[in-house]
């Protein structure tokens, strides 16, 4: 059920964010305790309008907006991502140190077997436990961490997205395009916290209960939150990097056997941590905007008329500050907002001209090896990447060539930049519960998650909470 002008509404709970994390809660109420009015409050789009006006033809980059269809809406960011599902602890987040190991891993499988009976069935779950690479890239100074990946494809993880939407549509109230700007403590006559109300343009909702699951584009309106509400938080890290863009080939004996290979290299200058994140084989790279700035990502199909002849992942340095620094995500939209001055967006470059010192342009370009998937400007990054991130950058390339020969060639790609912003840690109970009763926050806007798995896990666990209360 949806509506668009309103005055002021009742619910048992509010669910504010319909990412990963919003979706899996109200899901779960749905089904544990179908009684209960459940409104869902979301500032982006349904998911059959989420369209990105960029064409490549007519209109070439971010026009900025009022919702950015690639990252808000029903699906949240993840929505257009490539659908993976990591099931593991090793990484995309901390849920495990609030619920614990094991019911948070339980908790994953439970998503996946979700999604599974939602569209998803058929698609493959790749494991690197045990594999022989995992000695290969000891050998090399890399680390391969363990997971279990369940890769949907953009065009799957679509379909899990309408049919999950389906079934819900007619059982939990959905509010689109419709901006949450704050949220109010309600306090009974004993003077306790006796609920919540939300206010957004046009009217009001109130209930007992309130889940927050904004994801990482409202970190800054979290921020807001936390302030207004005086709930404890710290600063995160922040990821920088570049996406990096080559021949599918050079990957294909990782990529044909993990489909997503998680590695972590330790630099020798600075011992820093250098990973991969977000491999996309046979993918496309895409703009990303964030808060107004552009930056990049990656996606993949399982639609074999979709894939292309190139694989693309990111390499990330993390970046964490300590007092009396506070604010990570201000550092790396800085970094962001470089790339977009010079290059009206994103930068990219070819691998032999960042080593030679010299910018891209068009015709080295063109005459590369390697077909760019994405219509960024050729320029020169290490005029935007600070000088220890870049040197990580390259070190790492060099050392992935060790064990997949061909990724430092001349012609391999560099976008940037790539961002991953995280949320302030909130200050959350082991129920993922706020100092305020009744007030939990969820998914990568907690700062306690950061991929898809987690978030949706996060979602399950505390609608369970909250389904026990209502008994």
């Amino acid at each position: 059920m949806q509506s668009e002008q309103f005055e002021r509404m009742e619910y048992d709970v509010i669910v504010v964010g319909a990412g990963p994390g919003g979706i899996f809660s109200a899901y779960e109420l749905m089904k544990k305790r179908p009684g209960l009015r459940v409104g869902v409050f979301e500032g982006g789009k349904e998911l059959e309008k989420r369209h990105c006006p960029i064409d490549g033809e007519k209109i070439k980059s971010c026009i900025g907006c009022k919702s950015c269809s690639i990252m808000s809406g029903f699906g949240g960011a993840g929505a257009f991502s490539d659908g993976k599902y990591n099931i593991t602890n090793d990484f995309g987040g901390t849920l495990y140190q609030y619920i614990g190991k094991k019911k948070a891993i339980e908790l994953m499988q439970y998503v996946d077997a979700i999604n599974l009976a939602h569209g998803g069935e058929g698609t493959r779950l790749y494991s690197t436990a045990g594999s022989e690479f995992k000695k290969i890239c000891i050998q090399n100074k890399l680390q391969l961490l363990d997971a279990s990946v369940r890769h949907l494809g953009t065009d799957i993880n679509y379909v899990v997205l309408e049919n999950l939407y389906a079934e819900m549509k007619d059982h939990v109230d959905f509010h689109f395009n419709t901006l949450v700007d704050t949220i109010e403590i309600l306090q009974g006559e004993d003077g306790e916290t006796a609920g919540y109300r939300v206010f957004f343009e046009g009217g009001s909702a109130q209930a007992e209960t309130c889940i927050v699951s904004v994801g990482r584009s409202g970190s800054k309106w979290m921020e807001k939150i936390c302030r207004e509400l005086e709930i404890p938080t710290k600063s995160n890290r922040v990821d920088i990097g570049v996406r990096v863009e080559l021949p599918a080939v050079v990957f294909s004996e990782l990529t044909d056997k993990l489909y997503e290979s998680k590695i972590v290299y330790r630099t020798q200058k600075f011992e820093d941590s250098v990973r991969t994140f977000c491999m996309n084989p046979h993918g496309i790279v895409v703009n990303e905007n964030t808060n107004g700035i552009v930056t990049v990502n990656g996606h993949s199909f399982e639609d074999a008329t979709r894939k292309t002849e190139n694989t693309n992942f990111a390499l990330l340095v993390s970046k964490h500050f300590s007092e009396p620094f506070r604010d990570s995500n201000g550092y790396g939209e800085s970094i962001a907002r470089l790339s977009n001055m010079l290059g009206g967006g994103v930068i990219v470059q070819r691998f032999g001209d960042l080593e030679r010192g010299r910018r891209s342009n068009p015709s080295r370009i063109e005459e590369g090896t390697v077909r760019p998937t994405l219509q960024a400007t050729p320029g020169d990054l290490s005029l935007v990447l600070p000088k220890r991130i870049l040197d990580g950058i390259i070190e790492m390339i060099h050392a992935l060539d060790k064990i997949a020969p061909g990724t430092a060639n001349n012609d391999t790609l560099l976008y940037g930049v790539e961002v991953k912003f995280y949320n302030m840690e909130v200050a959350l109970s082991s129920n993922l519960e706020t100092n305020h009763p009744g007030l939990y926050v969820i998914g990568d806007g907690s700062g306690v998650t950061h991929s898809l798995s987690h978030a949706s896990a996060s979602g399950v666990y505390v609608a369970d909470l909250i389904a026990e209360k209502y008994a």
